[in-house]
Formats: structure tokens, sequence, C-alpha cells
């Protein structure tokens, strides 16, 4: 079985929804994954009526929604680390109607980025403690909905919150959630790690902590689009027995969206065909 690749739709973000899923099951995508601020400026208030029409969008194109991120996009004004009491609680209620939606559309998991919106504020060592207690609520609470909440290392110029697979992966151990992972982002592992992917893939692969990864290349481009060859990368997914989805996320889009999307791809499978 090959990997099971998705775009992240915000690639494609300009066309309509329909549209973007029958474009990424033309180029040899198996799902989108969806960034819930594209399709609403309030997606935590998206009625059973719309995610019902969104599921029946990516199943008429032949492509799966394999899941959400970057979920604290919309509405604005949200934070888990803020000083105010209120505005964590409104972060949580969305979070959690978020999880909600996924299972609603058929996802299997929720990447949780943002990098704003879990930036420590200086000077406030209860902030740490804030954040991990709204991912301990969304672990549980994923488990209800039978799926999966992945919190995401990102690189130090992102946030300062949990920057690196091990100390997400320590977090995670300590939860002892079933449903709070940690993955793999390709472009932020460059930044933040001092091993290269490939090796940093082996050594968390077996510990199963690594629910999902997202692949671009170190220069935010698509796979493809820079220095970095990804032979190694994929040959240690499929060594290590990785089962999950691949998420596309190029941020810088060149030439444009869909021609990065198709773009990368072509790439993913042509590496993928040779490692058979």
């Amino acid at each position: 079985m090959g990997f099971r690749i998705a775009l992240c739709n915000e690639v494609v973000r300009t066309l309509p929804f329909a549209a973007q899923c029958e474009f990424a099951r033309s180029c040899g995508y198996d799902g989108i994954e969806l960034a819930p601020f594209t399709v609403s400026d309030a997606p935590h208030e998206i009625t059973a009526s719309r995610a019902a029409a969104l599921w029946r969008d990516a199943t008429a194109a032949g492509v799966a929604i394999s899941g959400l991120h970057w979920l604290l996009v919309a509405p604005a004004g949200l934070s888990l680390a803020s000083e105010d009491a209120t505005v964590r609680m409104r972060t949580r209620a969305v979070m959690l109607r978020l999880i909600d939606l996924c299972a609603a559309l058929g996802g299997t998991y929720l990447v949780h980025g943002s990098p704003a919106q879990r930036l420590l504020p200086p000077g406030v060592p209860a902030a740490r403690g804030w954040v991990e207690e709204a991912f301990l609520q969304a672990g549980a609470a994923a488990a209800a909905a039978g799926v999966t909440y992945i919190v995401e290392p990102l690189a130090p110029a992102l946030t300062n919150c949990f920057n690196t697979v091990a100390e997400t992966a320590t977090f995670v151990q300590r939860a002892g959630l079933p449903a709070l992972r940690t993955m793999f982002d390709n472009c932020a592992a460059t930044q933040a790690e001092d091993e290269a992917p490939e090796a940093l893939l082996a050594r968390w692969l077996p510990t199963g902590l690594i629910a999902h990864v997202h692949l671009n290349d170190a220069n935010q481009r698509g796979p493809g689009q820079g220095t970095q060859r990804f032979a190694p990368v994929l040959r240690t997914l499929r060594d290590g027995g990785y089962a999950g989805w691949i998420g596309v996320e190029p941020f810088a889009y060149v030439p444009d969206g869909p021609a990065s999307a198709a773009r990368a791809i072509g790439y993913l499978r042509g590496i993928e065909e040779s490692l058979t």
C-alpha cells in the first residue's frame, strides 16, 4: 500500500472547495487537509448541514477530508496563553468545536500549529501551564470524538512553545492520552532540530508518538523545489512502517498555488515509485 498524501487546501484556496477537491484528485492526491479558515470566518460555527456539504464535495471528487490544520486562525483574537481568562476559555471552546467538526467531516486528526495563538507572553510563568491544560482537554475530547489531536512542533522563529519533537513528545508521553500525539514537519525540523530529518524520523517513529507528517522544503516551497532531496525521508517513513497521512504544506507558492501543488505530488509519487 502506498503513502496516503493530502494537499493542505490553503495552497489552492482561491478555488471553490469542490474545485479544490477535484484539482487535488486530478493531480494524484488522496485527500484534502482542511484549514478551517479557508471555508469560514467562524469555522467553529459551521453547521451540520454545511459540514455535510463539504464532505459531499470531497467524496464526489474522490478524495477524503483527511483532517484539519491551522486551527486557530479564525475567528480573530484567540490565544491559549492570554492573561485574559475569557480569551483563553473562548479559545478552548473553539478547539473543542473544531474537534467535533473534524469528526463530522470524516477526518481523523487535527494538527495544532497556530504558533501565534500559543505564544507565551514574557514574564507570565503560568502561561505554559495554560497551554498544556488546553492540549490535555483537547486530547480527552479527541478520544471521545474518535480522532487524534496533534501538537505540532514549530520553529522558534514562529513561537516559543513546543519547538522540537523531543520537547513535544515528552509532554505527550507525560500526558498519557492515546488521542494526543505529536508529528514531524520537515521545514520546522530543518530550523529547530540538530538532526537530519530522516534521522529524526528514524529515532521517533518507533515510539508511536508521531501521528502525522508535513512535507515542505526548508525554503518553504513544496517538496522538490529546493535543495533537499526527500527520498531519504520517504524511505525512512516506509521502513518505519508509517501508515498515517502525509500533508503537503508549502508556504511559498512558486509559481503559484496550483503549480506548486501539482509539482510536489508528482515529485513525491516519483520517489515513492522508485522505492518499490
